[in-house]
């Protein structure tokens, strides 16, 4: 059997090159592979001896040749043929393509630097070696698959050699595209996914449905999420995107204006909207002031925290205010104790905990940088992400009426964070650090600013002294006077309508601090 090797990074070759021959394997590798195969005493000849011919062009020009692809193309009926042309049959090959997507991300990279990095001879081995059915390695993840399934007599070979060679093929899809985005400056997008689990059902019981990654190596990723009990499903793994969409936006405001760094955060969702909300120094505090935010709406809702999970935090979220054991539908945390796993679980798969460790270390750095792709009938739509995050040293916020308080500010900022990851149009409550009334999606401002307020009260709450965010400016003053008759004292709002004006006048009769960023600046709209 012979084996061609050609791999960029270098890591880890060496073992995998000396497992082959172990297994009886002829080693051919490109220039760099070579060398350092040889340097380590493996036996390997230099693809350019099968092909007769020394690398050109600058080394651009070693493995594409008929003599190569001829023994990665053959057939089992071209044997003769191969022979009498005295050429190998190769039947693995192991290759990673030249760090394509890295350059481009750099940001002093040039159209010559990315074209420079661009893989041409990788990506035609690997398609190749697709098409012929050979062993295609392109992750280095697998390289130790490959040799146990050797060592143990190629089982189920038909379907392990379908699985590596569609994932060739995918791997090399999606680098083109890279390419294609870039030279188009965004003319042509593709979008890859790998999955990492099919779900339960989609949004209905009789849809299908499964989770897929792009792999961006981004930490909170939902593939980067260990379920340790149950098996989430659409609605779980869509509420858990926007979880991780809320707490991260609040981290951020946290880590850029308060030197005590982010605090204990919890915070419940329903259908993707914050339902209860909490931020403080202790995690008790946290848990119970999230859970009385509203507790009719919590109930089969989804929690996340950036504290760990034991068995205290655990019989608190399930029986805190509660007679019976709270039905919630998942927990997300940075760790769970076996305590509290044993203590959250649900019986078969309902529910779902799940764990990761970034949970814990929060920062502005959290934030998502990927764009935002929906998809609508015959297409997508693609927006890059907010870059808005409240700072109160922006020199373009302006606040009318009296000086607003530290412990104000951070209930404000709290507000924001909730408010700006709910459906639009959003009326968002704070009060104490936690979140007393959201009112979302809906279709006019005072509704919004009623229902928000209806909430606070249903839940038990009393409004007064509360601040309230506006994820958009106020088109008339009946928006503000409405929050300022249930004594809300501080108003965050984005500026721009035509009526601002009248919208101060009437804060300031109201003796309500009012707190404007352009809207152009600061509208936070999500989730149209």
């Amino acid at each position: 059997m012979n084996a061609l090797l050609s791999v960029y990074h270098k890591e880890g070759i060496v073992e995998f090159a000396r497992a082959l021959v172990e297994l009886g394997f002829k080693l051919y590798a490109s220039g760099g592979t070579a060398k350092a195969l040889s340097e380590a005493g493996i036996p390997v000849t230099d693809v350019a001896e099968l092909t007769g011919r020394s690398p050109i062009l600058r080394h651009r020009v070693i493995t594409l040749s008929g003599e190569v692809h001829a023994g990665l193309l053959a057939a089992d009926e071209d044997s003769e043929e191969l022979e009498r042309l005295g050429l190998p049959r190769i039947d693995l090959v192991c290759v990673d393509l030249y760090p394509l997507q890295e350059e481009i991300a750099k940001p002093d990279s040039t159209r010559e630097s990315v074209i420079e990095q661009t893989d041409i001879g990788g990506p035609t081995m690997l398609r190749s070696a697709a098409k012929g059915r050979r062993i295609v390695i392109c992750d280095p993840a697998d390289r130790q698959r490959v040799i146990e399934w050797l060592k143990n007599g190629k089982p189920d070979e038909d379907k392990f050699i379908t699985d590596i060679v569609a994932k060739a093929e995918f791997v090399v899809g999606n680098y083109c595209s890279l390419s294609a985005n870039y030279h188009s400056d965004g003319g042509y997008y593709s979008l890859a996914g790998r999955r990492v689990r099919p779900l339960r059902y989609g949004e209905n019981p009789q849809q299908k449905a499964a989770l897929y990654t792009c792999d961006t190596g981004d930490p909170l990723a939902l593939d980067k999420f260990e379920v340790v009990a149950g098996s989430p499903g659409w609605m779980n793994d869509a509420d858990l995107d926007r979880l991780i969409n809320i707490i991260t936006t609040a981290a951020a405001y946290f880590d850029r204006n308060n030197e005590r760094g982010v605090p204990y955060l919890c915070i419940g969702a329903k259908h993707g909207n914050p339902c209860g909300a909490a931020f403080g120094s202790d995690w008790q505090g946290v848990i119970h002031r999230m859970l009385d935010g509203d507790p009719r709406a919590i109930f089969g809702g989804v929690v996340i925290t950036n504290f760990g999970i034991s068995k205290a935090e655990a019989n608190t979220l399930l029986h805190h205010n509660s007679k019976e054991r709270r039905l919630l539908d998942g927990i997300i945390a940075p760790s769970f104790s076996v305590e509290a796993i044993e203590i959250l679980q649900r019986s078969g798969s309902k529910g779902f905990l799940a764990v990761n460790p970034a949970l814990g270390n929060l920062s502005q750095e959290s934030l998502s940088p990927a764009w935002h792709l929906r998809q609508v009938r015959g297409g997508f739509l693609l927006q890059q992400p907010n870059p808005f995050v409240l700072d109160w040293k922006d020199e373009r916020l302006q606040i009318q009426g009296s000086v607003i308080a530290w412990d104000q500010r951070d209930n404000i900022g709290f507000a924001w964070s909730l408010g700006s990851r709910s459906n639009s149009n959003t009326i968002t409550l704070v009060k104490n650090g936690m979140l007393i009334g959201n009112g979302v999606g809906q279709q006019d401002r005072v509704g919004a600013a009623e229902l928000a307020i209806k909430k606070a009260s249903v839940a038990g709450h009393d409004p007064r002294g509360a601040v309230a965010y506006s994820d958009s400016f106020f088109p008339f003053p009946d928006g503000p006077q409405v929050l300022a008759e249930a004594g809300i004292k501080v108003l965050f709002a984005s500026s721009g309508a035509r009526k601002d004006q009248e919208v101060i006048e009437a804060c300031e009769a109201a003796r309500v601090t009012l707190c404007l960023i352009p809207d152009k600046v600061g509208r936070g709209f999500f989730g149209h």
